[in-house]
């Protein structure tokens, strides 16, 4: 059973999914195989997690790291053609900011940030991250926000 309205997957689901890292991936593993099988309708990701998991899929110890062109295939292959991939549109770029400089969000946390106010006006309804803590701000916008094993169990997924 899947969850009403469209839900949102950050990086940590991406990489968990598309790269065997023993068990604490299985619940990101589940989730992509399910958007895999086509029964997470139009899935929602941020260009910024693409770039975030190159960044990291390349950058993994040993025995974990991708070659760079297996990341490109798997982005152009599992997320490209099975996400729907938004970005910051220009005309909110300013006001972005100006929030995130009201909010004194400073350092690395702009990136959650960022990747938090795509998932918003994409109209997510949930984000799924194993970083729940870094989108909690998105509860004011009646947005949940759930671990990967949370969703799991939600919807039922084996």
């Amino acid at each position: 059973m899947a969850l009403v309205g469209p839900v949102f997957f950050d990086t940590s689901i991406l990489l968990g999914g598309l790269i065997e890292m023993g068990d604490a991936s299985l619940p990101a593993d589940r989730i992509l195989n399910d958007i895999a099988r086509g029964a997470v309708p139009q899935p929602l990701t941020a260009w910024h997690c693409c770039l975030e998991f190159y960044s990291v899929a390349t950058r993994l110890p040993p025995g974990l790291r991708l070659e760079p062109e297996l990341a490109k295939r798997l982005i152009d292959e599992e997320i490209l053609v099975r996400f729907q991939v938004y970005d910051l549109p220009r005309d909110s770029r300013s006001r972005f900011f100006g929030d995130a400089a009201s909010n004194r969000v400073t350092g690395g946390h702009i990136y959650d940030a960022h990747i938090a106010e795509i998932a918003r006006l994409a109209d997510a309804r949930v984000v799924v991250t194993d970083n729940q803590r870094h989108f909690v701000a998105l509860v004011r916008h009646g947005i949940r926000v759930q671990s990967g094993a949370e969703y799991v169990e939600e919807c039922g997924l084996p």
